[in-house]
């Protein structure tokens, strides 16, 4: 292949800039605050920090059930968002609606009923101080409450999700950034008890500092849509006029979407269970691993953000029915996002392994663990890179049972047995995480051939 078709013009930078920068912006405020979270509840107590983990491990699958469920009807809005279809558009925002109510029920039922034999999964008594009948304590305080918020995040990422695949993706980044300033000064004042509110203290405040920000941002987004329906939003005309979606749409978009969500659900349950194998390494590896992750999640926007830029931008000109624009554009995109990614990885294992210093009341062996799993992610950031630039190019051509096939089916097939398999013959943490992580180069290579294929270029709609 000519190298020089791999590289774009200013204009398709300049293209692509304007997609992914806000999502970029956006994802990187997030992970700043979940950092600046994860800090202010470790400075409290290590047993305070772990028990937010563990509950963020659980929530982790219902946030990620909420993306696959709207992504994959995603793929339908942005197909319709080129064919200049606001019918289309209406119809997918109002099966999106739906599909959140039903799983806040279905979570909330779950987390009510068998919140402590989830928590318990992740506790493990391992002579290495941590108490974890408080940490029990704490994780199930932090839940109660956070439960209030699951509503108002789906619900804000159905309307986030169509404005960003409608090409608004400016207004779901302010919304965010709002939400996070929000969560960031209420974290401060209601974790260290600045307004005297003595009974939502500590973790308790941290809930309520994140339910806070939840419903203001779902309220700025249905509002501000609202408002522009007649100008910028057309498809919000008539949105709650009528509960209406066509039937052979709905049979069209589940069919589609249901391979996606099914894919979040199991690579997010699958994630918690690698870590719940982690956890048997003891509850010093789950405070070290929580830091850890927090941290790489900082440094992997960058990638990440450039998924979902490949998504829409690869959604919109199948919909037009440019395929050849479509593979051109997406070969470019998988360089450039492979390219960030070695760059954010060189920052990653240089600068983000110096901030778990920065946890002054977690444990010298948390803190020493939690570096050597950041100087691992580093490492393997490239082939993260190339699977999610993939996973989205696949997605965005309909291709939703190949891409349930090729991300949970290495999670459930290779990762999550090695995690628990290297455990009981005996390896330590220090060599059970390497390995597991590397075991993603088999999603590189499988990836990178279907996408070559080109078995994703097609029109949908």
């Amino acid at each position: 292949m000519n190298i020089k078709k791999l590289i774009g013009d200013k204009a398709f930078y300049k293209m692509t800039f304007t997609v992914a920068i806000p999502i970029m912006l956006q994802n990187f405020i997030t992970n700043l605050v979940n950092m600046l979270d994860n800090l202010m509840v470790g400075s409290v107590g290590t047993e305070q920090m772990t028990g937010v983990s563990v509950v963020n491990q659980l929530v982790f699958i219902f946030n990620l059930a909420v993306f696959g469920a709207i992504s994959g009807v995603g793929i339908f809005t942005a197909q319709f968002y080129g064919k200049k279809d606001n019918d289309g558009i209406r119809h997918t925002l109002r099966y999106k609606i739906y599909i959140c109510i039903v799983l806040f029920l279905i979570g909330l039922g779950i987390f009510l009923l068998f919140n402590e034999n989830l928590i318990s999964l992740f506790l493990h008594e391992n002579g290495d101080g941590v108490d974890i009948a408080a940490t029990m304590g704490y994780a199930k305080e932090y839940l109660m409450i956070i439960l209030i918020g699951l509503l108002p995040f789906a619900i804000a990422n159905a309307f986030a999700g169509t404005l960003r695949e409608t090409g608004d993706t400016f207004t779901p980044m302010m919304t965010g950034l709002i939400a996070v300033v929000v969560n960031c000064v209420f974290n401060y004042l209601l974790i260290f008890d600045k307004l005297g509110l003595h009974a939502i203290a500590g973790v308790k405040g941290a809930a309520v500092a994140t339910v806070l920000s939840r419903y203001v941002e779902c309220i700025i987004l249905i509002a501000y849509a609202v408002h522009n329906r007649k100008t910028k939003f057309p498809y919000v005309r008539y949105l709650f006029d009528s509960f209406r979606v066509p039937k052979d749409l709905t049979v069209s978009v589940t069919k589609k979407a249901l391979p996606i969500f099914c894919n979040e659900v199991l690579w997010s349950t699958g994630m918690s269970l690698l870590s719940v194998a982690y956890s048997l390494h003891g509850p010093m590896v789950v405070a070290g691993y929580s830091i850890a992750s927090t941290i790489n999640n900082l440094f992997m926007i960058a990638f990440l953000s450039m998924g979902s830029s490949i998504g829409i931008i690869a959604g919109k000109l199948l919909g037009a029915e440019k395929h050849k624009e479509a593979v051109d554009a997406v070969n470019k995109l998988i360089v450039f996002s492979l390219l960030l990614s070695i760059v954010m990885g060189i920052l990653l294992f240089t600068v983000g392994s110096l901030i778990p210093s920065l946890y002054s009341e977690t444990d010298p062996a948390a803190k020493e663990l939690a570096v050597y799993f950041i100087r691992v992610f580093s490492c393997v950031m490239w082939m993260d890179s190339i699977a999610n630039a993939a996973y989205f190019t696949l997605r965005s051509g309909g291709k939703t049972f190949i891409t349930f096939l090729f991300d949970s089916g290495a999670l459930w097939v290779l990762s999550v047995p090695c995690a628990f398999l290297l455990y009981y013959l005996g390896l330590s943490i220090y060599w059970v995480f390497p390995i597991v992580q590397a075991i993603n180069i088999v999603k590189v290579v499988l990836g990178l051939t279907l996408v070559l294929k080109k078995v994703w270029v097609r029109t949908l709609i």
